[in-house]
């Protein structure tokens, strides 16, 4: 499977009988999967499909779904509100022998508001559910564009997470070659230290000392965290290389790359060590960035 990055946007446009239809469909990064639909009033029925297929081709995002439907090509419907009109004749009726006017003329009255409505053909029940149904299936389309589009950018991830991950490689292997993790170097810091221990103070318990040089040796060795690095390195680019939604995975190995790089800091004795360290730290940030952006 692909990588898929979570931004993307796509647009399909149709139409069904008298019905024209456009779909806009734009994605952005999500913790989890969140699909917004805005549908113009009456056409509610096509929501619950259009949720289940934006569920089926995604696994995260915050994903934003426009619908804009026009009808045309029906004549308008020209109709004479009985009730109104029949208010109206009553009323002037009534006022013919009080009110000395002309009496009124068919305009007047088919121009007084209400009395007369142009409304829309009626549409039948065919053409209603062929039109949800062709509204579904560009949905589908406006969905595999932005499928492409995702998977697309996911591609253009994926390289720049591999060359973040070589680059976490390269250090770790120069963090594992710094002459401040020799032996000799180790047993010389470990001498001076201890020498300067003894020089703060005439008497020293012997049994202290040795728990000092303890705490010093096991300071000094970064053999554990130089492992879990490359061990981590090699995790992340096995789930890219496997494809899919990743991105949670990846964003949890970043965190678990910082620690690391963090200890190494913290535990190094040596200028050369804690200058990869801190080069280490700046491209984990990097890497954890860019994962921020896969599905």
């Amino acid at each position: 499977m692909a990588l898929c990055s979570m931004t993307g946007f796509a647009r399909s446009h149709g139409t069904s009988g008298p019905y024209a239809f456009a779909w806009e469909i734009k994605s952005v990064n999500a913790k989890g999967l969140d699909v917004r639909l805005r549908l113009p009033p009456g056409w509610d029925a096509v929501e619950a499909p259009v949720r289940a297929k934006a569920a089926e081709g995604l696994a995260r995002g915050t994903v934003y779904c426009n619908l804009t439907v026009d009808r045309s090509g029906t004549q308008p419907v020209v109709r004479v509100n009985e009730a109104v009109l029949s208010a109206v004749l009553a009323t002037l009726e009534n006022l013919a022998g009080r009110v000395s006017a002309e009496p009124p003329r068919l305009d007047g009255i088919l121009g007084l508001k209400g009395v007369v409505e142009v409304v829309e053909a009626d549409e039948s029940e065919e053409e209603r559910s062929a039109a949800e149904a062709a509204l579904v299936d560009s949905f589908a389309a406006a969905l595999a564009g932005l499928q492409a589009m995702r998977r697309h950018e996911g591609e253009a991830l994926g390289k720049l997470l591999g060359q973040r991950l070589d680059e976490i490689a390269a250090l770790v292997a120069r963090a594992e070659a710094a002459p401040g993790r020799k032996p000799a170097a180790i047993r010389q810091k470990l001498a001076d230290q201890v020498a300067a221990l003894l020089e703060t103070a005439e008497r020293f318990d012997p049994d202290r000392l040795h728990q000092e040089a303890i705490l010093m040796a096991a300071k000094a060795d970064v053999r554990e965290e130089l492992d879990r690095l490359v061990a981590h390195v090699a995790q992340a680019k096995s789930l890219i290389a496997k494809g899919g939604p990743v991105g949670r995975r990846l964003d949890f190995l970043s965190q678990e790359l910082n620690r690391e790089a963090n200890t190494l800091c913290a535990k190094s004795n040596d200028l050369e060590l804690t200058g990869v360290g801190l080069e280490l730290k700046s491209v984990v940030e990097q890497f954890r960035e860019q994962v921020q952006n896969l599905e």
